[in-house]
């Protein structure tokens, strides 16, 4: 399995991060979770491109995680392309209809399939089986969890720290994270490093990577990912950067970047 950050930033960009966005794939499929501003562009520099992503899983509704949806839905059409799934919360295909009255040009332009997961729900899309958990946010949110023959992968969305999803991402191979700010930052709906490493402690998480991250994170990532071992996470913490590469293979060769 392979994990490429497309998109490592947050809400208030910076120009060497996109919104977010992360492409997860095997042999068995690939799809994108979260779709931001900017991850469209970071997609199209990818093997797959937009042309070979059919299905996108979105964690939760907020701009920064899926303003480059339609843009996508009209580069695939453009492309000649037949169809796009969109895999999501509660209210995904309320919103989707919803911008569809907006921009009614784009409908019926391909197979527009939407679905809706709950917590708990084990389901497949693109060539995954997948299971959802509801992450601590201001809205509905998801943290998703892909099976893979190496290992699994578990994406957070974002979320405040939270020991149920400690659990639930227990025995991934690699944790992907929100953690958008520094300790000293007063903030809700996501984590700080020190309560994130506390939440996480005892956790048989191999690799976590730090994303989400606001423009107040630059310059401090080192004191970050201190912070979070000093709290009680004994993983290999690592900061995500926009087109960084994951593969996650066998035992004998367990990483390659």
């Amino acid at each position: 399995m392979k994990m490429t950050f497309l998109g490592t930033g947050s809400a208030m960009p910076v120009t060497h991060r996109a919104q977010a966005g992360t492409l997860v794939a095997s042999e068995e499929g690939r799809v994108l979770v979260d779709c931001g501003s900017g991850v469209l562009g970071n997609l199209a520099g990818t093997d797959a491109g937009y042309e070979g992503v059919s299905s996108v899983l979105l964690t939760h509704h907020h701009l920064d995680h899926m303003s480059d949806l339609f843009p996508l839905l009209k580069a695939r059409w453009l492309d000649g392309q037949d169809h796009l799934e969109v895999v999501g919360p509660p209210g995904t295909k309320t919103l989707i209809d919803g911008l569809l009255e907006v921009h009614e040009y784009l409908a019926g332009r391909i197979d527009l399939q939407i679905r809706e997961v709950v917590p708990g729900d084990v389901f497949e899309i693109g060539g995954f089986e997948t299971r959802a958990y509801e992450t601590s946010h201001s809205t509905t949110c998801h943290a998703y969890r892909f099976t893979g023959a190496a290992g699994d992968v578990t994406v957070s969305g974002d979320s405040e720290a939270d020991t149920g999803l400690a659990t639930f991402a227990d025995g991934s191979r690699v944790l992907s994270h929100d953690c958008s700010f520094p300790d000293d930052i007063d903030v809700s709906g996501h984590p700080t490093p020190q309560a994130l490493g506390a939440a996480l402690a005892g956790s048989d998480i191999d690799r976590l990577y730090l994303t989400h991250l606001y423009p107040h994170t630059q310059g401090r990532e080192d004191e970050m990912r201190a912070s979070i071992t000093d709290a009680g996470f004994d993983g290999d913490v690592r900061i995500a950067r926009d087109g960084l590469q994951v593969s996650i293979g066998s035992e004998t060769h367990p990483w390659s970047r």
